[in-house]
């Protein structure tokens, strides 16, 4: 349920760009600004999960990063000035940077090597849910006003406290995969406080703790090169927020534009399920290479997607069934990385208790990098290709406009796709040795204790 509202509220924004633009009189460059604020702060204070990790149990760091959004989200739809709108989409990047993390080491400590991709799958299939009825919805209630309030502000709302009773939820009943806990014994609020009671880690050496564990993680090959990719590789799923304004710019009405992101969602959804248990299957057969060959097929689909979605199909509204049908194959094809690859081979290549670490930098890197796309998109649609916010009809939108929008998308898209699957070829090389140290200290570890 955590991973669900996550999603949706990641998409909630991009979903009535066109309505936010409106109310507050801003462009796609603007927009983007909003997107790279939430972004460069989540990347940011990604680490601070895998601190927080040392000192506290994972469910209070996810009911904690719950709220962050959660407030934040709420507060947007209650914003009056642009700026208002920004500072809490930075108070939302910092929610978010401590949910994700921590929401990808649960996965990691609760699969095997095995079947790890499966779990990834199946969590990103079920957050995909999220974001897609977060996004329809949203985009649905922009088009009408709930009692004399505009639909989107209202969609804030609504998502702001679904959240907080997510997070209520996360606390009272979800369970650390690293302790084994008797329920004959003792229940899982006791266990909670007694850890906490019995807890003598300093502030000194959790800070020595976790530089410790940064370093260890910074020098391990196969980190490094997933972060490469990663840097160029999570470009065009930034720059991507802007397809329902580009859809909507078309002529697409609020429902058609919604149906449309809806079923690229589904094709991603399916795809990063998929994606992870053709992995598994691939890792038992090429133990070293077989994850590695599933992430860049993925990323190399993305080129001729992107080509064809953005240059061949022409921008009418009568090409809808088109538009369909590229957006759920494209999703279904390109959304393999993160749960086939990425996020099965971070859980390999470091001890247990290193994994919220691996994942909170690895989003440091990647999100805060990524970030620049969407104002990067904007900046290219109005300076270079023409695009000017003034002439777009509030009903039939503007095919001048949605011309240039798509040409700026197009940039941010083919070459960042390219180049993720040619960083990722180092891995073949790395990965296996990167594994053994990491099974080696985990057993000296053990050992120890």
């Amino acid at each position: 349920m955590a991973a669900i509202m996550e999603r949706a509220d990641e998409n909630l924004l991009p979903a009535v760009y066109k309505e936010v633009s409106e109310a507050f009189q801003v462009g796609p460059s603007d927009l983007g600004y909003l997107t790279f604020i939430r972004n460069f702060v989540q990347g940011m204070a990604s680490p601070v999960a895998g601190v927080l990790a040392i000192s506290y149990d994972r469910p209070t760091i996810l009911t904690i990063g719950i709220l962050c959004w959660a407030l934040s989200t709420a507060a947007v739809g209650a914003s009056k000035y642009f700026f208002q709108v920004a500072f809490w989409r930075a108070i939302n990047g910092f929610g978010l940077a401590i949910v994700i993390p921590a929401l990808q080491s649960f996965i990691a400590d609760s699969y095997m090597d095995g079947i790890r991709g499966t779990g990834f799958g199946f969590l990103n299939l079920v957050g995909t849910v999220g974001g897609i009825g977060g996004g329809a919805i949203a985009t649905v209630m922009a088009g009408h006003d709930l009692w004399g309030i505009p639909g989107w502000r209202c969609a804030f709302l609504i998502m702001g406290a679904l959240s907080c009773l997510i997070a209520f939820l996360v606390y009272q009943l979800v369970v650390d995969p690293k302790r084994n806990i008797s329920a004959n014994d003792t229940s899982k609020m006791s266990d909670r406080e007694s850890l906490m009671e019995t807890r003598t880690t300093s502030s000194t050496t959790v800070w020595l703790e976790s530089w410790s564990a940064m370093k260890i993680i910074m020098k391990v090959p196969t980190f490094q090169f997933i972060v490469l990719q990663g840097l160029v590789g999570s470009v065009p799923w930034t720059a991507i927020v802007f397809i329902t304004l580009w859809f909507e710019l078309i002529g697409f009405d609020h429902n058609s534009a919604a149906t449309l992101v809806g079923l690229f969602a589904a094709g991603c959804a399916l795809g990063s399920f998929f994606g992870g248990v053709i992995a598994d299957r691939m890792s038992r057969a090429y133990p070293y290479s077989g994850r590695v060959m599933c992430a860049q097929f993925s990323s190399f689909m993305g080129i001729p997607f992107s080509l064809f979605l953005l240059r061949v199909i022409p921008q009418e509204v009568s090409s809808y069934y088109t538009y369909a049908t590229t957006l759920f194959l494209m999703g279904l094809t390109i959304s393999w990385c993160a749960t086939a690859t990425n996020g099965p081979m971070f859980a390999e290549v470091v001890p247990p208790k290193h994994r919220t670490m691996i994942y909170a930098f690895d989003r440091a890197f990647e999100v805060s990098f990524s970030s620049f796309a969407a104002p990067i998109v904007g900046i290219l649609a109005e300076k270079i290709y023409g695009y000017d916010s003034k002439s777009v009809d509030p009903v039939l939108g503007s095919r001048r406009e949605a011309m240039a929008l798509s040409r700026g998308l197009l940039s941010m898209m083919v070459v960042p796709f390219g180049l993720c699957s040619l960083f990722y070829s180092p891995l073949y090389w790395t990965f296996k040795q990167d594994r053994e140290n990491a099974r080696l200290a985990s057993v000296k570890e053990n050992e120890m204790l």
